[in-house]
């Protein structure tokens, strides 16, 4: 192909957030987004999704309003693409609205070699090197620290890294971090934990007083206050893995 084609094609990498969904109902939708994300229109920075239905076969509506729910997500700035996980019919539907199925292994590179009808012949042993190379050291992790508190309506969000925090969050504030997040502080306000989906990501704090608290996606609201046994005391926030589901588990946090 000609160098000043007006079409080329290369292989790229892309950054895309798995974001599964449960129902296909845009009210459901729309309320539990707004407690993610508090109705902010850059949450997620114009960031790619695959709509992962695999989970939510039996609470899908017959009839998705698939354009509506693309607004409302591209109104918090994330932007689908596709979808994967939906019976064949609902799958057709979403085709037609521009959001192609695609297959699990679509989110992340398969190391697995495609079987061959034919024995593979193994190819000529290579010499082994004189003397092996060391393993290159892997990078540490981005830690950001935030050490002044956070008053209501505003918002901190450490991008690809850890959180510290070692002041108030306060009632109405919101911090974010694609990992852990650490508030040495009370939180009054929301702590979201790996929010570009990693499920390892955690939550600590020296004083949960918390309006919500979230980990990849999963969150908890405390309308009616923090339980009595965790209310003001050091407590940690995690994923669990129940029957092949991911559920928030909040604990107290042994300190002594």
């Amino acid at each position: 192909m000609a160098k000043d084609a007006p079409i080329q094609f290369k292989g790229t990498s892309l950054k895309i957030i798995q974001t599964q969904l449960r129902t296909t109902d845009l009210a459901t939708l729309h309320a539990a987004l707004g407690e993610l994300t508090g109705n902010s229109p850059d949450f997620f920075e114009n960031e790619l999704a695959v709509l992962d239905f695999s989970h939510a076969e039996e609470t899908l509506t017959d009839n998705p309003d698939w354009p509506a729910i693309c607004d409302l997500l591209r109104g918090s700035g994330l932007h689908a693409i596709a979808t994967r996980g939906l019976p064949e019919e609902l799958a057709s539907t979403a085709l037609a609205a521009g959001l192609p199925a695609v297959g699990a292994d679509a989110l992340g590179r398969s190391t697995a070699r495609p079987k061959s009808a034919e024995a593979p012949v193994a190819p000529p042993p290579a010499p082994a090197p004189a003397v092996a190379p060391p393993p290159a050291p892997e990078p540490a992790p981005r830690t950001v620290t935030l050490d002044k508190p956070l008053r209501s309506g505003q918002r901190f969000y450490a991008k690809g890294s850890d959180l510290i925090v070692t002041a108030m969050i306060s009632a109405g504030a919101e911090v974010i971090a694609d990992g852990n997040i650490h508030i040495y502080a009370p939180l009054r306000g929301r702590a979201l934990a790996g929010a570009s989906g990693d499920k390892t990501a955690r939550i600590f704090t020296t004083c949960l007083e918390a309006e919500l608290v979230s980990v990849a996606g999963i969150y908890r609201t405390f309308e009616a206050g923090v339980p009595a046994e965790l209310a003001r005391q050091p407590a940690t926030v995690c994923l669990t893995e129940e029957g092949g589901e991911s559920r928030l588990t909040v604990a107290a946090l042994a300190l002594r």
